[in-house]
């Protein structure tokens, strides 16, 4: 986006906003949804919602118009917001308690498997390798130029078709598929509500901590390429292969996370594996060459436990209030509209020293942190 449409990086970073304030904006109606269809439907809209989002691409390609991309990336999101809201919750209920955050942390570790092929993919049909400066796009001849921009965006097209004809094939076969369905009355008499879910005060924490954690994610990842390419010093196509190397350590932290939970509590992997992505932020702000590549796998393979269990910590005794707590929770995505954007801003104010930038998710990791210390802790107010 950043080259197709010459963006500054702040600008670049409303791709984020535009799917993470979506999460916050259909979370609640997302929980409604739930309420009142269940878990199965909940889940065939979201697929269906996602696939529109994705097949806005091509008129947004063809017509170069940021606010179309914009557009389909928050219907996007609001199709990933149902399917967390859904699928998380869901994961966590088949089977009992004291597996629940392990079960989530697997379940989710496919999402760490798209985590790796998904840049891959982009790296072989989205980025061209090719990028010029300002001043060689301003010499250029104009129909040349123009062309160079409209291949730019035209190279997410076929991509985004793909996906949105696999989401609805996806949803068809979710409609064959049969698997039980928790009825609010196995649950308790009493529906839950959000102001029942935020008397806890672990659930709070839950929020705050996944607002940053969500934030420092999508900073680590969206700037990942230009991190590699400024700090590593390695091309855009290499960066982007390495893109895809940070996805497989992620899916890696998750199913290797998932087993270490056998042996030490969620909790106190969540504040391990917090300190350690603090000493990794620092290596890739302070360091140069194969080290900051390096630090930036590190942080792939030691974020990925976080989403899932924060997620399962938050809900932890909630009971009736399970879904409106989970609604909440994934409101608090909208960390990922917040942060990039500041750290965009950063960048763009000294200088595009994209460095400097990775300060902004090392403060978000000493929230995390706390919430692995104490914040978990289950308690409840009057």
């Amino acid at each position: 986006m950043r080259k197709a449409l010459q963006l500054s990086n702040m600008q670049s970073t409303f791709v984020d906003t535009a799917v993470y304030l979506a999460y916050f904006l259909a979370a609640i109606p997302s929980g409604i949804i739930l309420k009142k269809y269940g878990y199965k439907k909940g889940i065939i809209a979201g697929l269906l919602v996602f696939s529109l989002g994705s097949f806005l691409f091509i008129p947004a390609a063809n017509s170069r118009t940021y606010e179309i991309f914009l557009l389909g990336l928050f219907i996007i999101g609001c199709g990933l917001t149902i399917l967390e809201t859904a699928a998380n919750p869901y994961a966590t209920k088949l089977g009992d308690n004291e597996s629940a955050t392990a079960r989530l942390n697997l379940a989710q570790s496919f999402n760490g498997l798209a985590a790796f092929i998904a840049p891959l993919i982009g790296t072989v049909f989205i980025l061209s390798g090719k990028e010029y400066t300002a001043d060689e796009l301003n010499l250029m001849p104009a129909a040349e130029k123009l062309a160079y921009l409209s291949s730019e965006a035209a190279s997410v097209k076929m991509p985004y078709m793909v996906l949105g004809a696999f989401l609805v094939v996806l949803s068809i076969l979710f409609v064959t598929v049969k698997f039980p369905e928790f009825k609010e009355e196995e649950e308790g008499k009493s529906a839950g509500s959000i102001s029942g879910a935020l008397k806890h005060k672990h659930l709070v924490w839950a929020i705050i901590a996944q607002l940053f954690y969500v934030g420092a994610q999508v900073c680590v990842t969206s700037f990942f390429v230009r991190m590699a390419i400024s700090g590593g010093g390695v091309d855009e196509k290499t960066a982007g292969y390495y893109l895809g190397v940070y996805g497989l350590l992620f899916m890696l932290g998750r199913f290797i996370g998932t087993v270490l939970m056998r042996y030490i509590s969620p909790a106190k992997l969540l504040a391990l594996y917090s300190v350690l992505c603090i000493l990794l932020s620092l290596i890739s702000i302070y360091a140069d060459g194969k080290n900051v590549v390096l630090a930036l796998g590190g942080l792939g393979f030691f974020m990925s436990i976080m989403f899932p269990t924060i997620f399962s910590l938050g809900i932890v005794g909630l009971k009736e209030h399970t879904k409106p707590g989970s609604s909440l929770i994934v409101m608090s995505i909208i960390g990922g509209a917040i942060f990039p954007v500041i750290m965009g801003r950063m960048i763009d104010r000294f200088n595009d020293n994209i460095q400097i930038g990775y300060s902004i998710p090392l403060v978000c990791f000493f929230v995390v942190l706390y919430f692995g210390l104490k914040g978990y802790k289950p308690t409840e107010t009057a």
